[in-house]
Protein backbone atom coordinates (compact mmCIF):
# COMPACT_ATOMS: atom_id res chain seq x y z
CA UNK A 1 0.00 0.00 0.00
CA UNK A 2 1.35 3.05 -1.47
CA UNK A 3 2.13 5.66 1.93
CA UNK A 4 0.03 8.59 0.20
CA UNK A 5 -2.82 6.89 -1.62
CA UNK A 6 -3.63 7.88 -5.25
CA UNK A 7 -7.21 9.30 -4.17
CA UNK A 8 -5.44 11.73 -1.56
CA UNK A 9 -3.46 13.29 -4.23
CA UNK A 10 -6.11 14.00 -6.27
CA UNK A 11 -8.30 15.64 -3.78
CA UNK A 12 -5.32 18.04 -2.87
CA UNK A 13 -4.76 18.80 -6.34
CA UNK A 14 -1.40 17.39 -6.29
CA UNK A 15 -1.56 16.53 -9.97
CA UNK A 16 -1.93 20.14 -11.26
CA UNK A 17 1.44 21.67 -13.01
CA UNK A 18 1.88 25.13 -14.08
CA UNK A 19 0.68 26.28 -17.49
CA UNK A 20 2.28 24.89 -19.94
CA UNK A 21 4.18 28.08 -21.47
CA UNK A 22 6.21 28.03 -17.94
CA UNK A 23 7.05 24.49 -18.02
CA UNK A 24 10.88 23.32 -17.75
CA UNK A 25 11.56 21.02 -20.08
CA UNK A 26 13.19 18.80 -17.83
CA UNK A 27 10.21 17.98 -16.00
CA UNK A 28 8.65 16.63 -19.09
CA UNK A 29 9.52 12.99 -17.98
CA UNK A 30 7.35 13.72 -15.30
CA UNK A 31 4.25 15.08 -16.88
CA UNK A 32 1.43 13.33 -18.10
CA UNK A 33 -0.88 15.50 -20.63
CA UNK A 34 -1.75 18.67 -20.72
CA UNK A 35 -5.00 20.23 -20.00
CA UNK A 36 -6.83 23.77 -21.11
CA UNK A 37 -3.24 24.84 -21.15
CA UNK A 38 -2.24 23.67 -17.67
CA UNK A 39 0.33 20.30 -17.19
CA UNK A 40 -0.56 17.55 -15.54
CA UNK A 41 1.66 15.46 -13.67
CA UNK A 42 1.90 11.80 -13.65
CA UNK A 43 0.74 10.82 -10.43
CA UNK A 44 1.84 7.28 -11.22
CA UNK A 45 5.21 8.39 -10.81
CA UNK A 46 4.58 10.87 -7.93
CA UNK A 47 3.58 7.63 -5.54
CA UNK A 48 6.23 5.80 -6.49
CA UNK A 49 8.55 9.03 -5.73
CA UNK A 50 6.72 9.76 -2.32
CA UNK A 51 7.02 6.01 -1.15
CA UNK A 52 10.81 5.88 -2.26
CA UNK A 53 11.59 9.55 0.07
CA UNK A 54 9.66 8.24 2.89
CA UNK A 55 11.82 5.13 3.02
CA UNK A 56 15.18 7.09 3.24
CA UNK A 57 13.90 9.74 5.29
CA UNK A 58 12.38 6.63 8.05
CA UNK A 59 15.82 5.09 7.46
CA UNK A 60 17.83 7.92 8.24
CA UNK A 61 16.51 8.50 11.15
CA UNK A 62 16.40 5.14 12.29
CA UNK A 63 20.25 5.19 12.49
CA UNK A 64 20.29 8.21 14.57
CA UNK A 65 20.21 10.70 11.49
CA UNK A 66 18.63 13.97 10.95
CA UNK A 67 16.58 15.40 8.11
CA UNK A 68 16.69 19.45 7.74
CA UNK A 69 13.09 20.19 6.24
CA UNK A 70 12.91 23.60 4.14
CA UNK A 71 10.46 25.43 2.73
CA UNK A 72 9.83 29.30 3.09
CA UNK A 73 7.63 30.59 0.42
CA UNK A 74 4.35 31.85 2.21
CA UNK A 75 1.66 28.20 1.89
CA UNK A 76 5.14 26.03 2.97
CA UNK A 77 6.03 27.84 6.56
CA UNK A 78 3.47 26.37 8.53
CA UNK A 79 3.17 22.78 7.22
CA UNK A 80 6.96 22.57 7.58
CA UNK A 81 7.38 23.92 11.33
CA UNK A 82 4.43 22.28 12.21
CA UNK A 83 5.26 18.82 11.09
CA UNK A 84 9.12 19.43 11.37
CA UNK A 85 9.04 20.10 15.09
CA UNK A 86 6.22 16.92 15.31
CA UNK A 87 8.94 14.86 13.79
CA UNK A 88 11.63 16.28 15.86
CA UNK A 89 13.50 17.15 13.21
CA UNK A 90 15.23 20.75 12.35
CA UNK A 91 13.82 23.22 9.75
CA UNK A 92 14.14 26.73 7.86
CA UNK A 93 10.94 28.82 7.24
CA UNK A 94 12.63 32.05 7.01
CA UNK A 95 15.28 33.09 3.93
CA UNK A 96 17.80 30.36 4.07
CA UNK A 97 21.17 31.71 4.54
CA UNK A 98 24.20 31.75 2.66
CA UNK A 99 26.76 29.11 4.29
CA UNK A 100 24.07 27.32 6.73
CA UNK A 101 25.39 24.11 5.06
CA UNK A 102 28.87 25.18 4.01
CA UNK A 103 30.08 27.60 6.54
CA UNK A 104 28.71 25.01 9.25
CA UNK A 105 31.23 26.30 11.61
CA UNK A 106 30.44 30.18 11.09
CA UNK A 107 26.77 28.66 11.72
CA UNK A 108 27.54 26.32 14.63
CA UNK A 109 29.11 29.56 16.76
CA UNK A 110 26.08 31.51 16.11
CA UNK A 111 23.98 28.77 17.74
CA UNK A 112 25.95 28.42 20.37
CA UNK A 113 25.59 32.08 21.02
CA UNK A 114 21.71 31.76 21.14
CA UNK A 115 22.19 28.16 23.45
CA UNK A 116 24.32 30.39 25.83
CA UNK A 117 21.99 33.77 25.88
CA UNK A 118 18.48 31.85 26.31
CA UNK A 119 20.14 30.14 29.69
CA UNK A 120 21.51 33.29 31.10
CA UNK A 121 18.16 34.22 30.37
CA UNK A 122 16.48 31.17 31.65
CA UNK A 123 18.95 31.44 34.71
CA UNK A 124 17.99 35.17 35.42
CA UNK A 125 21.16 36.75 34.88
CA UNK A 126 20.03 39.39 32.34
CA UNK A 127 18.85 41.02 35.25
CA UNK A 128 22.67 42.17 35.97
CA UNK A 129 23.07 44.14 33.24
CA UNK A 130 22.11 47.60 32.88
CA UNK A 131 18.30 48.00 30.98
CA UNK A 132 19.99 48.97 27.76
CA UNK A 133 22.19 45.62 27.75
CA UNK A 134 19.60 43.46 28.82
CA UNK A 135 17.28 44.95 26.09
CA UNK A 136 19.97 44.63 23.52
CA UNK A 137 20.48 41.38 24.32
CA UNK A 138 16.74 39.95 24.56
CA UNK A 139 17.17 41.55 21.01
CA UNK A 140 19.82 39.61 20.02
CA UNK A 141 17.82 36.62 21.04
CA UNK A 142 14.89 37.44 19.00
CA UNK A 143 16.85 38.26 16.11
CA UNK A 144 18.88 34.67 16.21
CA UNK A 145 15.27 32.66 17.14
CA UNK A 146 14.08 34.63 13.54
CA UNK A 147 16.39 33.37 11.35
CA UNK A 148 18.04 30.18 13.14
CA UNK A 149 15.14 29.20 15.44
CA UNK A 150 14.45 26.57 13.57
CA UNK A 151 17.94 24.75 13.46
CA UNK A 152 19.29 25.55 16.97
CA UNK A 153 18.82 21.97 18.22
CA UNK A 154 20.87 20.50 15.02
CA UNK A 155 23.95 20.27 16.37
CA UNK A 156 25.49 19.02 13.48
CA UNK A 157 25.08 18.99 9.34
CA UNK A 158 21.89 17.32 8.21
CA UNK A 159 21.84 13.95 6.88
CA UNK A 160 19.00 14.80 3.94
CA UNK A 161 17.28 18.12 2.85
CA UNK A 162 13.71 17.88 2.26
CA UNK A 163 12.75 21.11 0.43
CA UNK A 164 9.55 22.59 -1.18
CA UNK A 165 10.02 24.45 -3.86
CA UNK A 166 13.47 23.99 -5.17
CA UNK A 167 13.53 27.13 -7.39
CA UNK A 168 13.24 29.35 -4.83
CA UNK A 169 15.95 27.48 -2.18
CA UNK A 170 17.76 27.41 -5.08
CA UNK A 171 20.99 28.12 -2.66
CA UNK A 172 20.12 25.34 -0.98
CA UNK A 173 20.18 22.67 -3.35
CA UNK A 174 23.18 23.94 -4.40
CA UNK A 175 25.20 23.50 -0.81
CA UNK A 176 23.95 19.85 -0.32
CA UNK A 177 25.61 19.01 -3.55
CA UNK A 178 28.40 20.57 -3.02
CA UNK A 179 28.69 18.44 0.02
CA UNK A 180 27.22 15.57 -1.20
CA UNK A 181 23.81 15.38 1.29
CA UNK A 182 20.85 13.67 -0.78
CA UNK A 183 18.15 16.11 -1.56
CA UNK A 184 14.60 15.07 -1.66
CA UNK A 185 11.87 17.67 -3.00
CA UNK A 186 8.90 18.44 -4.41
CA UNK A 187 9.74 19.60 -8.19
CA UNK A 188 6.86 21.44 -9.62
CA UNK A 189 6.53 21.56 -13.66
CA UNK A 190 8.25 24.94 -13.86
CA UNK A 191 11.32 24.42 -11.75
CA UNK A 192 14.78 22.68 -12.48
CA UNK A 193 15.41 18.63 -11.02
CA UNK A 194 18.72 19.05 -11.78
CA UNK A 195 20.35 18.59 -8.13
CA UNK A 196 17.47 16.58 -6.46
CA UNK A 197 18.44 13.03 -5.71
CA UNK A 198 14.53 12.28 -5.11
CA UNK A 199 12.62 14.11 -7.04
CA UNK A 200 8.75 14.26 -6.53
CA UNK A 201 6.91 15.96 -9.26
CA UNK A 202 4.01 17.64 -7.58
CA UNK A 203 2.35 21.32 -7.28
CA UNK A 204 4.06 22.86 -5.01
CA UNK A 205 1.95 25.95 -4.51
CA UNK A 206 -1.14 24.70 -3.58
CA UNK A 207 -0.82 24.80 0.40
CA UNK A 208 -3.69 21.38 0.34
CA UNK A 209 -1.04 19.66 -1.15
CA UNK A 210 2.23 20.81 0.38
CA UNK A 211 0.46 19.70 3.57
CA UNK A 212 0.39 16.33 2.36
CA UNK A 213 3.48 15.43 1.09
CA UNK A 214 5.40 17.22 4.45
CA UNK A 215 2.81 15.48 6.97
CA UNK A 216 3.82 12.39 4.77
CA UNK A 217 7.60 13.01 5.21
CA UNK A 218 7.31 13.81 8.84
CA UNK A 219 5.27 10.85 9.20
CA UNK A 220 8.12 8.49 7.91
CA UNK A 221 10.55 10.52 10.51
CA UNK A 222 8.01 9.61 13.38
CA UNK A 223 8.69 5.48 11.81
CA UNK A 224 12.47 6.04 12.14
CA UNK A 225 12.18 7.63 15.51
CA UNK A 226 10.21 4.52 16.68
CA UNK A 227 12.37 2.27 14.97
CA UNK A 228 15.63 4.01 16.79
CA UNK A 229 13.88 3.37 19.90
CA UNK A 230 13.30 0.24 20.19
CA UNK A 231 16.62 -0.59 19.04
CA UNK A 232 18.00 1.34 21.58
CA UNK A 233 16.12 -0.85 23.97
CA UNK A 234 16.99 -3.78 22.48
CA UNK A 235 20.57 -2.97 23.08
CA UNK A 236 19.81 -2.14 26.54
CA UNK A 237 18.47 -5.18 27.29
CA UNK A 238 20.82 -6.91 25.52
CA UNK A 239 23.65 -4.76 27.23
CA UNK A 240 22.18 -5.37 30.88
CA UNK A 241 21.81 -9.28 30.05
CA UNK A 242 25.62 -9.37 29.23
CA UNK A 243 26.44 -7.39 32.18
CA UNK A 244 24.59 -10.34 34.04
CA UNK A 245 26.22 -13.22 32.20
CA UNK A 246 29.68 -11.84 32.97
CA UNK A 247 28.76 -10.94 36.27
CA UNK A 248 27.99 -14.92 36.62
CA UNK A 249 30.96 -16.11 34.66
CA UNK A 250 33.25 -13.60 37.14
CA UNK A 251 31.43 -15.34 40.38
CA UNK A 252 31.82 -18.54 39.07
CA UNK A 253 35.09 -18.22 38.15
CA UNK A 254 35.95 -16.62 42.07
CA UNK A 255 34.25 -20.38 43.10
CA UNK A 256 37.06 -22.26 41.00
CA UNK A 257 39.95 -19.91 42.33
CA UNK A 258 38.21 -20.26 45.98
CA UNK A 259 38.22 -24.08 45.62
CA UNK A 260 41.89 -24.81 44.02
CA UNK A 261 43.63 -22.39 46.92
CA UNK A 262 41.73 -25.04 49.35
CA UNK A 263 43.26 -27.51 47.68
CA UNK A 264 46.81 -26.50 47.95
CA UNK A 265 46.06 -25.07 51.65
CA UNK A 266 45.92 -28.84 52.12
CA UNK A 267 48.76 -29.93 49.96
CA UNK A 268 51.42 -29.55 52.23
CA UNK A 269 49.52 -32.37 54.74
CA UNK A 270 49.43 -34.92 52.01
CA UNK A 271 53.01 -34.44 51.01
CA UNK A 272 53.82 -34.92 54.74
CA UNK A 273 51.90 -38.29 54.73
CA UNK A 274 53.09 -39.87 51.90
CA UNK A 275 56.83 -39.18 52.70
Amino acid sequence: MPVVPMKALLETGVHFGHRTKRWNPKMKPYIFTERNGVHIIDLQQTIVAIDEAAALIRDIVARGGTVLFIGTKRQAQEPIMTQAQRAGQPYITERFLGGTLTNWRTIKSRLDRLAELEAMKERGELERFTKKEALLLTREIDRLNRRMGGIKNMRRLPDALFIVDVSREANAVKEANRLGIPVIAMVDTNCDPDGVDYVIPSNDDAIRAIKLIVEAMANAALEGLALRKGADEIEAVTGAEEKVAAGEDLRAGEFALDEEMLLRSFAPDLDEDEG
